[in-house]
C-alpha cells in the first residue's frame, strides 16, 4: 500500500510541475507579446484624442522603434467654415512597446485646404 502511495504522490507531483511549467511559459508569452499594428493605430489615436480632446483624423507615419513605435498623427485642432479653412495639426507621438503612449508633441499646424510648402514634409 505505501508502494502505491507513493507512486501516486510522485505522479502527482509531476503533473503539477507540468502544470507549474506551462503556466509559467503561457505567462511569458503574454508578457514578450508586442501588440499589432492595427491594435498600436488604434489606441494610439484613442489615447491622444482623450489626452487632447481633438479628433485625431489619421496616421500619416507609423514606424516601430527599438523603444515601441513613433506615429505622427493629423488632428483637427479648429473646425471652420469652410471645411477647407480648418485648422490641422501634425502630432508626434511615442508609445512605448506595449502600446501605451508615453508623450506627444504638436509639430507643424496647418489649413486644411493648403499644400505643403516644405518639400518632404
Amino acid at each position: 500500500m505505501s508502494n502505491t502511495k507513493s507512486t501516486s504522490d510522485s505522479q502527482d507531483s509531476q503533473q503539477s510541475s507540468r502544470k507549474t511549467h506551462t503556466s509559467q511559459k503561457s505567462q511569458s508569452s503574454q508578457e514578450s507579446r508586442r501588440p499589432k499594428p492595427m491594435e498600436v493605430l488604434r489606441e494610439a489615436r484613442a489615447q491622444l484624442a482623450e489626452l487632447t480632446g481633438m479628433t485625431a483624423e489619421s496616421v500619416s507615419s507609423f514606424e516601430q522603434t527599438d523603444e515601441g513605435w513613433a506615429l505622427e498623427v493629423e488632428v483637427l485642432e479648429l473646425e471652420r467654415v469652410p471645411d477647407t479653412m480648418s485648422l490641422m495639426a501634425s502630432y508626434q507621438v511615442e508609445l512605448d512597446d506595449e502600446g501605451q503612449l508615453t508623450g506627444y508633441r504638436r509639430v507643424r499646424r496647418y489649413e486644411r485646404g493648403r499644400a505643403d510648402s516644405r518639400g518632404g514634409r
